[in-house]
């Protein structure tokens, strides 16, 4: 098995590098989201990179041949899908702030919006529908090693920036009135980390599609959230989980010949399912022995 994927090495590698580094880097600004539990603005904002694609796409059968040839590059595109997943990520922080429902039902609203007029908008366009589900079903084969480098350089820009930062970071998801009594700009904070969120997921959904952006983003940050009892824990085992999970996705993936961000995903599912049963042990184990001691104790203050 592992020879196998090792002889597939030199015809798919910036696949393979790309979906390392996108899982990486999700994962890692998966933190925040579950963090501040708002998974379903990761569900939101990606789904509004493929609006963001699809009005890209028309744009371009509009007015290519008025010699915007440009419109039509892939260049093009991810601007659009980082423009778009930014919008919608400020969108929603502005919501966010001073009341938890309105938050969420213009999250809701946001995805729901991006879902429809995504398919509408490309409806009258066969080639613009199959980019619309190849986006959906996440077909990661393709990457260039351009993408790599460009994941690459985020990867390490992320590092540095919660290296650098993540006294404030952790202040602002954990308890963002102590941040504010602590004189932080929570504004500025979340306009920050929002439009870090819609770059990371822009650019991750040109080349992952929605279905591995999304896991990545909040399946290792879940998975870590259940075995660490410190928020800066889960800064160093999210990414771990991810890129451990991605090399077994894609070697099973490569053997089996399935999809590898299909594989991926489910494998980081199955594992969370895991963790879901390992802390229901846990704590089912914890208050039978609490139990137990309480019946101790009430026999000999008896006797």
């Amino acid at each position: 098995m592992i020879h196998d994927f090792l002889s597939s090495w030199g015809l798919f590698h910036n696949t393979y590098l790309a979906g390392w580094l996108i899982g990486l880097l999700l994962s890692m600004v998966g933190v925040l989201v579950v963090a501040r539990d708002q998974i379903f603005l990761g569900a939101a904002v990606s789904q509004a990179s493929t609006l963001g694609i699809a009005a890209g796409m028309r744009m371009g059968g509009m007015f290519a041949s008025s010699g915007f040839a440009w419109l039509q590059t892939d260049g093009f595109l991810s601007c659009m899908a980082v423009t778009f997943c930014v919008a919608a990520a400020l969108f929603t922080w502005q919501e966010s702030m001073p009341q938890r429902e309105s938050y969420e039902a213009k999250t809701g609203w946001v995805f729901l919006l991006s879902a429809s007029v995504s398919i509408l908008i490309v409806s009258d366009s066969p080639h613009g529908l199959e980019e619309i589900y190849r986006l959906l079903s996440s077909n990661i084969i393709g990457a260039t090693a351009t993408d790599v480098r460009i994941f690459a350089l985020l990867v390490v820009l992320t590092i540095l920036f919660f290296g650098l930062a993540h006294r404030h970071i952790l202040l602002f998801a954990m308890d963002p009135a102590m941040a504010v009594a602590v004189g932080m700009k929570i504004g500025l904070w979340g306009v920050i980390l929002s439009v870090w969120l819609g770059l990371s997921v822009g650019l991750s959904i040109r080349s992952a599609g929605m279905l591995y952006t999304f896991g990545c983003l909040v399946l290792p940050a879940l998975i870590a959230k259940k075995l660490c009892r410190e928020v800066l824990s889960m800064f160093f085992m999210a990414p771990c989980i991810a890129v451990v999970t991605g090399a077994a996705g894609f070697i099973l993936a490569n053997h089996y010949d399935y999809p590898p961000a299909q594989m991926t995903v489910a494998l980081l599912c199955l594992s969370l399912a895991i963790a879901w049963q390992k802390r229901a042990m846990i704590i089912l184990s914890s208050s039978t022995s609490f139990a137990s001691s309480v019946r101790s104790a009430t026999s000999r203050f008896r006797k």
